[in-house]
């Protein structure tokens, strides 16, 4: 069958899966006490063994990440990250779960669903050598052409952590979703790029003062949930988390257009770890 004629002949196959990126899913669970205390002995220990496996990262058929963490307060009690070039791979955990003898007691109270992207404010080679030179050095300086060699070593490596992202070592998690303002007096929609360039490269810099200390991914999420990124933080330490939130919403890009949703700030551990702690053995 011939292709419609309004139809490009270059378009890929329909597909779930993405040509590029992952896709994430941050979903949130509470335990509910009157389930989980109708729940027998054995009910209890089928569950665990199911969901452990669920969430083992190691599996055969396991998701190319999944991050298991114990919230703090009372939003919810468990926190899963989980990514993949599948969505359907991904909902097949949350499927397995809402089916596992757990499934009762383990009550979804939050989710997010979001894509992993290359930001359009992520400069090009070319335009960051054109940032140097206006900030006030000319490219016939040797400090430029360190800076260039530098920058374009360090960008595939940065791009691909933000398509494919390794997720950190660390103890602390937090996660909120976030739009950027369409007030009539700060629309963000309506300002040139250049502007929202420069808005977003301040907003960079800030953040660079926490390298070491915190990691963030930003996942865009426009059309596919009710915000339209999602800021996932890995903190050595609960205090990073905080500082780093408080300095950038001094930003122009945070403190004049930024929206910002609910706060999910977590303890990553093992499965088992997770459960242990949670009371749940």
């Amino acid at each position: 069958m011939s292709r419609p004629p309004h139809i490009p002949a270059d378009l890929p196959p329909p597909s779930t899966l993405l040509t590029e990126g992952w896709h994430c899913l941050h979903i949130y669970y509470r335990i509910d006490p009157v389930a989980w205390n109708a729940l027998s002995t054995e009910q209890r220990r089928a569950g665990c063994e199911a969901v452990a496996h669920l969430l083992d990262p190691q599996r055969p058929g396991a998701p190319q990440r999944i991050q298991t963490s114990v919230i703090s307060g009372h939003k919810a009690d468990l926190g899963l990250m989980i990514m993949d070039p599948d969505p359907l791979l991904i909902d097949g955990v949350r499927q397995g779960i809402r089916n596992s003898p757990w499934g009762a007691a383990l009550v979804p109270t939050y989710s997010f669903v979001s894509l992993t992207e290359i930001s359009e404010y992520v400069p090009t080679a070319e335009q960051y050598g054109a940032r140097l030179q206006h900030e006030g050095t000319p490219s016939t300086d040797p400090a430029y052409a360190a800076k260039m060699r530098a920058y374009e070593t360090r960008l595939p490596m940065m791009n691909k952590q933000r398509l494919y992202p390794d997720f950190p070592d660390w103890p602390v998690s937090c996660f909120y979703p976030m739009n950027k303002i369409r007030d009539p007096h700060a629309n963000w929609y309506q300002l040139p790029f250049s502007e929202r360039s420069a808005l977003m490269a301040e907003h960079a810099t800030s953040g660079m003062k926490f390298a070491g200390k915190v990691s963030q991914l930003i996942t865009s999420s426009t059309g596919l949930d009710d915000w339209e990124w999602g800021v996932t933080l890995w903190g050595r330490n609960p205090l990073y988390i905080k500082d780093i939130v408080y300095t950038m919403r001094f930003d122009n890009a945070s403190a004049r257009y930024g929206a910002f949703g609910q706060f999910f700030v977590g303890y990553v551990m093992e499965p088992l770890a997770a459960f242990e702690h949670l009371q749940l053995t």
